[in-house]
C-alpha cells in the first residue's frame, strides 16, 4: 500500500503531543522516579520514545548518521517485567537537559525523514504504533505514583454509577476462528499477527460480561488476595484511580493478573478462554469505550451496541482480556525487518496473549488481529477477563 506521508506525519506529531501531555502531568522532580520496580525510571521513557523512532527510521531504514551513540544505545530498548530491579538501577541516567536536547534533535530528524525519505511502510508504522503502545505503558506507570505527584486534567470524571449486570452464559457454536491477517491485507500489522490461519473451535460457552468487582469480591471473601487496583481504607474497599481513591465500583470489570484470573476461573468451575475462542466469541464486536479518552473502565454492560454476533459484550475497550494461550508465532511466522526482536524474544512460553483493548488504548491500535501479551503474574496492566466452559 502506498504510504500517505501527510497522514503518517500527522500521526507522529499527534503521538508526540500525547506523550508530552502525559509527561506534563508530572512534576519535574518525578523525572527519575520508578513507579514500578520492574520498569525503568521515567527518564528512560522520555528518551526512549523518540530514540526508538530515530534508531528505527532514521539510522536503520534511511541509513543516516546518528546523534549521540551513548544515548541512542541507552534509550534503544526497555526491560521485560520479569527482570530484576537491579538491572535498571545500575544504569547512569543523563540529566534532564541532555535528554531533552536529544529528544528535540531526534524529533527533528524523524520528521525530516518522514517528509523526504522513501523508506517503505514497515519502519514508518513500526515507530508510529510503538509510541502509541507505550503511551498506555506510561499511564499504568503513572497509576502507581502517589496522587499528589500528578496533575489532574480538567474535566476528568470516571463513570462510577451503574448496576452490576446479571451474568449470563452465552453458547458459542463450533466453527472456525480466523486468527491474524495476511501480509498486505492491512496498511500495517506486527509480525506476530501474520499470516492469517483458520483454527477449528469446538462449541463452548463464555460469560456475557467481564467478571466484575462484585463477582471477584466473593472470591476475596473466600480467602483470595485482593487485586492490585483495590485498596482497603477504614474497613471499606476502594479502587485506586489515577488521581484518587474511589469507593469500589462494583459494576466495573475487575483488573487482575492472568494468574489471578485463572485462579478465579478454576474457583468458579471454569477456565479462561483460548485466543481462538476469544476470536470466535468476538466476531462482529466493536470498540465502545476506548481510544485514549479515559483511564478507567465503565460499568460492565454499558454498551450493548458493541456486542458480538453472539451477544457477548464489552470485548473491546473496557480492559484487555486475558486468555489461556501462551504467546507464540502463527504458522509461517517471519520476523519483522524493522524490529525483529519485537515478538520473537517473547516466544518463550512465559507470556500469555491478551485480546481486545483497554480504555487507555490508542484507537490506532484497535483491530481484531492485534495481540498483546504479558507474564502471568504481572498485575499492573488494565486487564480483565471472563470465564469459559
Amino acid at each position: 500500500m502506498t504510504l500517505d506521508r501527510a497522514a503518517a506525519l500527522s500521526w507522529y506529531q499527534r503521538n508526540r503531543e500525547r506523550s508530552r501531555a502525559l509527561f506534563d502531568m508530572l512534576p519535574q522532580d518525578a523525572y527519575y522516579e520508578r513507579p514500578i520496580d520492574l520498569r525503568h525510571p521515567i527518564v528512560f521513557y522520555d528518551g526512549h520514545l523518540p530514540g526508538f523512532s530515530f534508531n528505527t527510521l532514521v539510522k536503520k531504514a534511511a541509513g543516516e548518521p546518528g546523534i549521540d551513540a551513548r544515548l541512542e544505545s541507552l534509550f534503544a530498548r526497555g526491560i521485560d517485567p520479569h527482570e530484576s530491579r537491579a538491572g535498571g538501577a545500575a544504569l547512569q541516567w543523563p540529566g534532564r537537559d541532555a535528554v531533552r536536547d536529544f529528544v528535540r534533535e531526534a524529533d527533528t530528524r524523524v520528521v525530516d525523514t518522514l517528509k523526504k525519505k522513501d523508506v517503505g511502510n514497515e519502519p514508518v508504522f513500526t515507530i508510529l504504533e510503538h509510541e502509541a503502545m507505550h503511551q498506555e505503558t506510561l499511564l499504568y506507570m503513572w497509576h502507581r505514583l502517589p496522587f499528589d505527584r500528578k496533575k489532574r486534567p480538567a474535566g476528568y470524571s470516571p463513570v462510577t454509577r451503574g448496576s452490576v449486570p446479571q451474568q449470563e452464559w452465552i453458547e458459542i457454536p463450533s466453527g472456525r476462528a480466523t486468527l491474524g491477517v495476511d501480509e498486505g491485507t492491512l496498511r500495517f500489522a506486527w509480525d506476530n499477527e501474520m499470516p492469517a490461519y483458520d483454527d477449528d473451535v469446538a462449541a463452548f460457552s463464555i460469560q456475557k460480561h467481564d467478571v466484575t468487582n462484585a463477582e471477584y469480591m466473593k472470591f476475596v471473601e473466600a480467602g483470595a488476595h485482593a487485586p492490585l487496583f483495590w485498596e482497603k481504607v477504614d474497613g471499606r474497599w476502594c479502587w485506586r484511580g489515577m488521581f484518587e481513591l474511589i469507593p469500589l465500583p462494583m459494576s466495573w470489570p475487575v483488573y487482575v493478573s492472568q494468574e489471578e484470573a485463572s485462579a478465579f476461573a478454576r474457583w468458579r468451575g471454569g477456565r479462561l478462554p483460548t485466543e481462538a475462542e476469544y476470536q470466535r466469541a468476538a466476531i462482529g464486536a466493536s470498540p465502545v469505550v476506548c481510544g485514549f479518552t479515559s483511564w478507567d473502565p465503565e460499568p460492565a454492560g454499558s454498551h450493548p451496541e458493541g456486542a458480538s454476533r453472539w451477544g457477548v459484550e464489552d470485548l473491546v475497550g473496557n480492559g484487555w482480556e486475558w486468555t489461556s494461550t501462551p504467546f507464540a508465532p502463527f504458522p509461517g511466522f517471519r520476523a519483522s525487518i524493522s524490529y525483529p526482536e519485537y515478538s520473537a524474544d517473547f516466544f518463550d512460553g512465559e507470556h500469555f496473549v491478551m485480546k481486545g483493548a483497554s480504555p487507555a488504548t490508542a484507537r490506532e491500535l484497535i483491530r481484531p488481529s492485534f495481540r498483546n501479551w504479558f507474564r502471568p503474574k504481572y498485575p499492573y496492566v488494565y486487564a480483565t477477563f471472563r470465564c469459559a466452559q
